[in-house]
């Protein structure tokens, strides 16, 4: 026998005992399973049995725990010495002296290769990540700097390559770019990015510290696939500027306004602009889908947007045309203090902190799901509200050093992983490499194109559009697909932030739709067991006369009671007309299956002392069939617990089809 905190283990026993009744036989039974109902297995009643009793405040505390701490992350510490826990306290809330303490020559090989390999891909995708944002490309190279060694000191994941991302990169200077422009106020401009990062700093690491990681959660995957594959393509639009070499372009971002745009200043294309732009774009596309097919040479992938950027320099240096546009001078030296320009006052606070949560949230998104993709391929665990601390830090120390919102990119972190990293230490010496750019390479950024940045933006955000991942919900989930379908449509026509409160109120909507419309199925008797399953799964499964046996898959909540009630009358009203049609008994008992009713609450229980005096005035018995404990100890703790009683109240779908108090009629 097993026993678990819910009811006591059901035991079968050959020999009946005097009290036990027979299971009834499903009706238009075939003969064999009348011969076995004649020989039955005869059940052998059990209590349905209470928890044990806790005090309000240990079954909150217990509570709390599993809300805020499902990890317990204090286990490790328990009968430690307070030398071993000072350890383990720095080792948890600074990772690198868990991994540092056991690195040796071997691991730092495979690192310095992973560091130098993500810095040649990490250098131009920032500077064309900055000018994605509307800001000096220098401040990607910033940004490319310092929030990598602070995560390298914070972060639990040892593949994650940190740095600026395409999609947060849109979302700010999209927002930002609404109220203020970045041509005419360009330090106004600086300034609320700044500001706006450090809000995403704090917010992220908010979420962490009071361990509301599960908040960004509510952005599902099939959201989550539309709206990266709606801002991949207004990325890409919006990257026709730089490969036709348009001078005038719309500041919005809608799919429509691209294209107006497009057309109207086809006199303003440039022949050689286009010419270098679409020639390194296949480039870059070719080398992609070398590295797709051929894992082992994720290099050529890696290098090419590197290689891209000196090729074109060159020739721009060369050619000197006054029609292909370049960079210009970038300033030489490590990143400057910007503490000084955070603001939290005026009028543009409250745009300064919607875009941090915007982009905190996104940023936090991506970061952890790679995070945890790349955990689970090498078989270690990613802590997520530690990620979130880490993360939130490294953009609240990186508004203060002139970088804007960064966190874990999936190219970058593809590469990192495939270059053979070992731990965070890739993350110092891409840093590294940055650093000697800042302080020796910068002039010879003077002549690269800014085409050049176009096709790798491009070539970078293609990935985003997952074509096969929205036929996959297609085919799994149309609801999904059409939350997907709602997410693309509302970033590619209306806009970025249009899509994503699009995405958010769908996942939300969803939610809703599920609490408040939970699944409830009618079951029957599989022959030769004493299983009860939906007789719409089961093709095989019987009903047994003059019973509804009803399944509640959900909680059963507020928002969900008054249609459990409902949903049961219609079941009962269906059956009976079946009954009816087909001569049969009229139903006696309703038996309601809680096996998969997580949590009940006040108005829950209401519903069903409800359900039971509307089935009472008609004569018909309702009886409730293995209740798991807190379910179990709501009801006994309740007046619905008593109007029941213990004869209402069983262990199985079984024992309350044969022993419940109603008898099927001949």
């Amino acid at each position: 026998m097993v026993v678990n905190n819910k009811v006591e283990s059901l035991s079968y026993d050959v020999e009946a005992p005097p009290a036990s009744a027979p299971l009834p036989a499903p009706a238009h039974a075939p003969a064999p399973v009348m011969q076995r109902r004649e020989e039955a297995v005869v059940l052998e009643l059990r209590k349905v049995s209470l928890p044990e009793r806790r005090t309000t405040v240990m079954a909150l505390r217990q509570r709390l725990a599993e809300v805020f701490f499902p990890d317990d992350p204090l286990h490790q510490f328990k009968n430690q010495s307070s030398a071993r826990r000072l350890v383990l306290a720095l080792q948890y809330f600074f990772p690198i002296f868990q991994w540092g303490s056991e690195y040796n020559a071997r691991l730092l090989r495979s690192d310095v290769v992973a560091g130098l390999t993500i810095a040649s891909l990490a250098i131009p995708q920032g500077i064309s990540y900055a000018k994605l944002a509307n800001l000096p490309p220098i401040i990607g190279l910033y940004s490319s700097f310092v929030p990598p060694l602070i995560y390298s000191l914070l972060g639990s994941s040892r593949d994650l390559a940190v740095g600026p991302v395409s999609i947060a990169s849109l979302v700010m200077g999209s927002m930002l770019r609404e109220a203020v422009s970045p041509d005419d106020q360009p330090i106004l401009y600086l300034q609320l990015a700044f500001t706006a990062t450090f809000f995403a700093g704090v917010f992220q690491a908010s979420l962490g510290f009071l361990r509301l990681g599960f908040i960004v959660d509510f952005l599902s995957k099939a959201t989550l696939t539309g709206f990266m594959g709606g801002a991949a393509i207004i990325v890409s639009l919006q990257q026709l500027k730089g490969l036709l070499g348009i001078v005038h372009f719309t500041s919005h971002m809608g799919f429509v306004d691209v294209m107006r745009s497009v057309v109207r200043r086809h006199d303003e294309w440039e022949w050689q602009t286009i010419t270098m732009g679409v020639a390194f774009l296949a480039i870059l596309l070719l080398t992609r889908q070398i590295s797709m097919r051929n894992p082992k040479l994720f290099w050529v992938s890696a290098g090419a947007p590197l290689a891209s950027v000196i090729i074109s320099t060159i020739l721009s240096f060369i050619w000197k045309s006054h029609s292909i546009s370049i960079i210009g001078m970038l300033p030489r030296g490590v990143n400057p203090p910007s503490a000084n320009m955070l603001t939290f006052s005026g009028s543009y606070v409250a745009l300064t902190v919607k875009t941090g949560i915007m982009t905190g949230i996104l940023s936090l998104t991506e970061g952890i799901a790679v995070g945890r993709t790349f955990a689970s391929i090498n078989n270690y665990q990613v802590d997520g509200n530690k990620e979130m601390m880490a993360i939130g830090i490294m953009n609240m120390a990186g508004s203060c050093a002139s970088c804007y919102v960064t966190t874990g990119s999936f190219s970058r972190s593809a590469v990192n992983y495939s270059a053979g990293c070992k731990t965070a230490l890739s993350n110092i010496v891409m840093a590294a490499a940055v650093l000697v750019t800042l302080l020796f390479l910068m002039p010879l950024f003077h002549y690269t194109p800014n085409v050049i940045l176009s096709a790798i933006i491009i070539t970078a955000v293609i990935g985003l559009i997952d074509v096969r991942g929205a036929a996959k919900l297609w085919k799994v989930d149309k609801l999904d697909f059409l939350a997907c379908m709602a997410a693309f449509l509302g970033v590619l026509l209306v806009s970025v932030q249009m899509g994503l409160a699009v995405a958010v109120g769908i996942s939300l909507f969803k939610i809703l739709l599920q609490v408040t419309r939970p699944n409830m199925v009618v079951k029957g008797l599989i022959p030769g067991t004493q299983s009860y399953r939906s007789v719409v799964q089961y093709m095989e499964a019987v009903r047994v006369p003059s019973f509804l046996i009803v399944g509640v898959e959900s909680a059963i909540y507020f928002a969900n009671s008054m249609y459990l009630v409902e949903r049961i009358m219609r079941y009962l009203r269906d059956e009976e007309e079946k009954a009816l049609k087909s001569n049969q008994n009229s139903i006696r008992c309703v038996v309601l299956d809680m096996g998969a009713v997580a949590a009940i609450d006040t108005s829950g229980l209401d519903a069903l002392a409800e359900l039971k005096k509307i089935l009472d005035k008609r004569n018909i018995e309702l009886v409730l069939a293995n209740p798991v404990g807190s379910v179990a100890e709501r009801m006994f703790n309740s007046a619905v617990g008593e109007a029941f009683g213990s004869d209402r109240l069983f262990f199985s779908v079984a024992e309350a089809v044969a022993a419940a108090p109603c008898k099927a009629q001949p």
